[in-house]
């Protein structure tokens, strides 16, 4: 290729440009001649600090990367002849990964003459949306598959919001409203 079409480091067009004059143009001012776009008529080349150009792509790829959430899928598995302290405890635990921003797979199995009263099953997915309120969406509606009944809660986003809200002003603690079990003395 004898002529590129050159962009200088700031950006500005230089124009049609012989190979030999943009690499000692580059070389001056010590940085690096990157083509652009090959196919095009005449080549488009770039003057640039290559290196530079490098870490900041992989510092906007990393950036993307842990902003993008990951949304795992939870599992909680249930009886229909689950006692209260049990419900309570895994509904608590569903509680919590709803708060982390998981979505949650509620299972009821069912096993024996169980499975001919599916009503006991969908009570409890009942008691479940009902206590957990504006926390949790209903994604799935609850569906018999064989012996299992299923259904999928996602976030709230409204509520997740709230409640990140709510810990961050729940942990500051002034003067004023100290109480004395977080005040310390000096001896």
């Amino acid at each position: 290729m004898d002529t590129v079409r050159l962009i200088d480091n700031e950006g500005a067009q230089r124009g049609v440009v012989s190979t030999r004059e943009a690499l000692a143009l580059a070389r001056s001012m010590d940085l690096d001649l990157v083509e652009i776009a090959p196919t095009a008529a005449p080549p488009v080349c770039r003057i640039m600090d290559y290196g530079k150009f490098k870490f900041d792509e992989a510092q906007k790829a990393k950036e993307s990367r842990r902003k993008a959430t990951n949304v795992g899928i939870k599992e909680m598995k249930y009886r229909p002849k689950i006692g209260a302290g049990d419900f309570d405890t895994k509904t608590r635990m569903v509680e919590k990964f709803l708060s982390d921003g998981h979505k949650v797979k509620i299972t009821i199995m069912f096993r024996g003459r169980e499975s001919a009263h599916p009503e006991l099953g969908r009570k409890i997915l009942d008691r479940i949306v009902e206590k957990l309120g504006d926390l949790a969406r209903v994604e799935t509606a609850a569906k018999l598959d064989g012996r299992n009944m299923t259904m999928v809660l996602g976030p709230e986003r409204k509520a997740r919001a709230k409640s990140e809200t709510t810990t961050v002003t729940d942990e500051t603690t002034t003067p004023e409203t100290a109480t004395p079990e977080t005040t310390t003395q000096e001896s």
